[in-house]
């Protein structure tokens, strides 16, 4: 039987590791992972191996030969042109793969048995089988779900947060029959999560998971390369060791001398050839290549260093990575999770700082203080973007020197010459971060058009006017105190999807930004007549005349926080008489106790006056509060409901779009009105796309979002809303107060509860096992229906904090409470459990 070993990826997040070096010969242990990965092979009886080669296919074949010193008998196929994809580079080699075949990624480290693996596969005549595993966090891998006979029901690759709803994953080791290839078309990119399996399964070809027992794990990135290195010394996974066992888990290869006085603490690798001078101290978790010297009175704390480097003496390693042939000289400092790059020197008592790279090849003098990476600056998390956008804490998180980078790599995923829009609000932390944005924007050759100042929906609104091929807009975070939020948006206004943030990530991980020549650096320009443009388009899509006859009294409170220059003007063009309360900008926006105070005074003045309404914006002019005609404010659930009842008696028979935990008051309202609900992932992006794609959409969104009105832009516009608020209230003729109290009536509930990042899938796992298919629903989460569908719970991960949201939705307050209860303690019970009891 053959196996496969795909070994073409170019391991772009491990560099600089991989800058000279194909990602399965990154040597772990001091061997390459495939060579791991043969060893593997060789003991289940798969002896005939087709390596698939793509990025610098001579190291492999200059190292692996034709196999028969690796007992194996090895053959070559490069994609010479350009990648195939994992499932293109196998079709490539169809005429090969005549019987069942292994297909194995040469990126992970295994010690699966793959023997009964195949049983399996046989056992239940399956035309493909994924060799399955458990792991803590599954965002980054394809989640599946069997059933109890093992054939695959679902399959999602990479899922967002609320779409994990389980933490059992595929491993990219699959075994095939010939015939699967015959879906694939030949010379094409395809990719086996993406593209193959999610058409078996939509054709129903029999799909099997086999869940393995062992260690498993996919080197993706520096941090997981480091953990494997210390699981393989700690021997969970049964990897082959190199060199002799000189004492109990300490490894030293032939001809290594090491110095009597010199300290080694297990478990510890020492390879072929090594030189360990006196008084050299090698903590637990260090790996030294072949060729290595490591001079007196150096201290390695789980450091790895890859052969023929050398460490000076009284230098101090602490848990990095060395490339290979690396000097080190005397009394220098490599500290946590920096990386150097091969043929790199490190000059006397010079200092790498946490979490640097730098680049192969590179010289660094001595006494140097390096805390950036070489190329163009330190590396951060691993995820930029969030829930909206990418936020972080103003001036510590999100500082001018990241917002440089960020607005490059952006950049970087556009073509030169292009254009972005970028705005902002009104506080000068905001207006530092824009400029550092703009710079980064020029230095790549995008040309850049200024709003300076101005309110979020006329941003959106203004990239469609402008015709722009994006935009970025910076603001305080509407929840997060302290906190900066960045937003980029596409062509239409509407946030970038998760493609195009991965695009973006990528670009920044890498740090491999293009820059022009100084001829070619972008240009900025300030766009004037923007508000007049939104404004033409706001009253196109208003029913004028009714407003103009209504005569509505409002109350506008800005909070300190949103300019009150546009919407007043534009109202008094309606006939509306518009009262403006705080709309001086402070740079420090209210608290949520300060909010509540200026709520109250609003609705005294509503009342004083004698007003129709008062309304609170805020969110850089997004979201809004409501306050009706005696006073009561309108929030939550209840405006959400208010509004969608509002828009479909203006238009009934009409679509309304809202987040997948929002009450069921909204279909009840839109069986009043014979129109439609569609519930989408609660994220904004979606909310969106499905406001742009969905026909007969006329609302969107709720009140902890704001809303969309399609018809203008496709963004959140609190001062559209309030307009057409305004309109729709001239329509039906009633107060505010009375409207509201002709809502229906449900009890809807929600809690945010802690439960650590590495319990999230098991939970959600389990609430899929233990519940019936026919009662589930993923779209986001998992929610549980019960009855007819309109009682429900839903569980929610949180997508940037150690939380799960559970939303309960019922009829009647007792049921509301009581599953609000069971299911709070069942989580509560869950995410208290040991990780071995989650299934970690």
């Amino acid at each position: 039987m053959r196996a496969v070993l795909m070994a073409g990826g170019s391991g772009t997040r491990l560099r600089p590791l991989t800058c000279e070096l194909p990602k399965p010969m990154v040597p772990l242990l001091n061997r390459p992972i495939a060579e791991h990965i043969l060893n593997l092979l060789r003991r289940h009886q798969l002896t005939e191996v087709i390596f698939t080669l793509h990025y610098l296919p001579d190291v492999v074949r200059e190292y692996f030969g034709d196999g028969h010193e690796f007992g194996v008998d090895i053959t070559y196929a490069v994609e010479e042109d350009y990648p195939l994809g994992t499932a293109g580079c196998v079709k490539n080699i169809a005429s090969l793969l005549t019987e069942t075949f292994f297909v194995v990624s040469g990126d992970s480290v295994t010690d699966f048995d793959l023997t009964a693996a195949l049983a399996f596969h046989r056992q239940h005549q399956a035309l493909a089988t994924l060799v399955l595993t458990a792991v803590p966090n599954p965002k980054e891998f394809g989640v599946v779900i069997t059933d109890e006979q093992g054939r695959i029901s679902r399959f999602l690759e990479k899922p967002s947060p609320g779409e994990i709803f389980s933490d059992t994953v595929n491993t990219g080791i699959y075994i095939l029959e010939p015939e699967v290839l015959d879906y694939l078309p030949s010379g094409i990119e395809r990719d086996f999560s993406k593209d193959l399996f999610p058409l078996l399964l939509q054709s129903q070809i029999p799909l099997y998971g086999y869940v393995a027992q062992g260690y498993w794990c996919d080197v993706g990135s520096l941090e997981t390369y480091q953990q494997v290195q210390y699981d393989a010394l700690q021997e969970r996974v049964q990897l082959e060791p190199v060199g002799r066992e000189l004492y109990p888990q300490i490894w030293v290869g032939h001809n290594s001398i090491i110095h009597p006085r010199a300290i080694l603490r297990p478990p510890l690798l020492i390879g072929h050839n090594c030189r360990v001078q006196g008084d050299v101290c090698l903590e637990s978790g260090t790996v030294l290549g072949d060729n290595v010297i490591i001079g007196s009175r150096s201290h390695l704390n789980q450091a790895i260093v890859w052969g023929g480097s050398v460490i000076g003496e009284e230098s101090v390693l602490d848990s990095c990575i060395i490339g290979r042939r690396v000097r080190v000289d005397r009394h220098a400092i490599v500290q946590e999770g920096a990386v150097i790059g091969s043929r790199t020197r490190i000059g006397e008592e010079s200092a790498i700082g946490r979490g640097v790279r730098i680049w192969p090849g590179k010289q660094i003098e001595a006494g140097a203080r390096v805390n950036q990476s070489l190329i163009w600056g330190s590396t951060g998390q691993r995820n930029l973007f969030g829930y909206q956008g990418v936020a972080g804490l103003a001036n510590v998180d999100i500082t001018p020197e990241f917002a440089v980078r960020l607005a490059a790599a952006y950049a970087s995923t556009l073509e030169p010459g292009t254009s972005v829009l970028i705005s902002r609000d009104q506080r000068s932390v905001s207006r530092m971060i824009a400029n550092a944005l703009i710079a980064g924007l020029m230095s790549v050759g995008i040309n850049v058009l200024c709003l300076e100042a101005i309110a979020l929906p006329i941003s959106r609104f203004a990239v469609q006017s402008l015709s722009v091929c994006g935009g970025i807009h910076v603001r305080l975070h509407p929840d997060r105190d302290e906190q900066l939020l960045v937003e980029f948006f596409d062509h239409k206004g509407i946030n970038l999807n998760q493609a195009k943030q991965r695009q973006i990530e990528t670009a920044y991980f890498r740090e491999d930004m293009r820059r022009v020549s100084f001829t070619d650096v972008g240009r900025i320009t300030y766009p004037s007549q923007i508000v007049e443009t939104y404004a033409q388009g706001f009253g196109k899509w208003l029913n004028t005349q009714a407003l103009q006859q209504h005569e509505c009294k409002i109350v506008l409170d800005y909070a300190y926080a949103v300019s009150g220059a546009v919407l007043p003007e534009l109202l008094n063009k309606f006939g509306s008489d518009v009262v403006v309360l705080n709309a001086t900008v402070h740079q420090t926006p209210p608290n949520t106790e300060e909010r509540q105070g200026l709520l109250r005074e609003l609705g005294q003045v509503v009342q004083a006056i004698q007003a129709n309404l008062g309304v609170q914006v805020s969110a850089n002019g997004e979201r809004l509060t409501l306050v009706d005609d005696r006073g009561q404010t309108i929030a939550g659930e209840e405006l959400t409901a208010l509004m969608a009842d509002l828009v479909l008696s203006a238009y009934p028979g009409g679509t309304v779009i809202i987040p997948v935990h929002i009450s069921s008051a909204i279909e009840v309202i839109a069986r009043k009105h014979g129109g439609n609900v569609m519930r989408t992932r609660a994220n904004p992006t979606d909310l969106m796309e499905a406001c742009q794609k969905q026909a007969g959409a006329v609302l969107g969104g709720s009140a902890e979002t704001g809303f969309i009105f399609p018809q203008l832009h496709p963004g959140y516009d609190a001062m559209f809303s309030i307009a057409k608020l305004m309109e729709m209230l001239a329509l039906r003729q009633q107060p505010l107060s009375e409207i509201r109290q002709n809502l229906p009536q449900v009890f809807h509930t929600h809690q945010a509860l802690r439960c650590p990042w590495i319990a999230k899938g098991s939970l959600m796992r389990h609430l899929v096992e233990t519940h019936s298919p026919t009662t589930l629903n993923l779209v986001d989460g998992v929610k549980i229906l019960h009855r007819d569908g309109s009682d429900w719970v839903l569980v929610l991960p949180d997508a940037s904090e150690p939380l799960v949201h559970l939303f309960v939705n019922g009829r009647e307050q007792a049921w509301t409470e009581q599953m609000n209860h069971d299911y709070s303690q069942r989580i509560h019970e869950f995410a208290h459990l040991e990780p071995n009891e989650v299934g970690v």
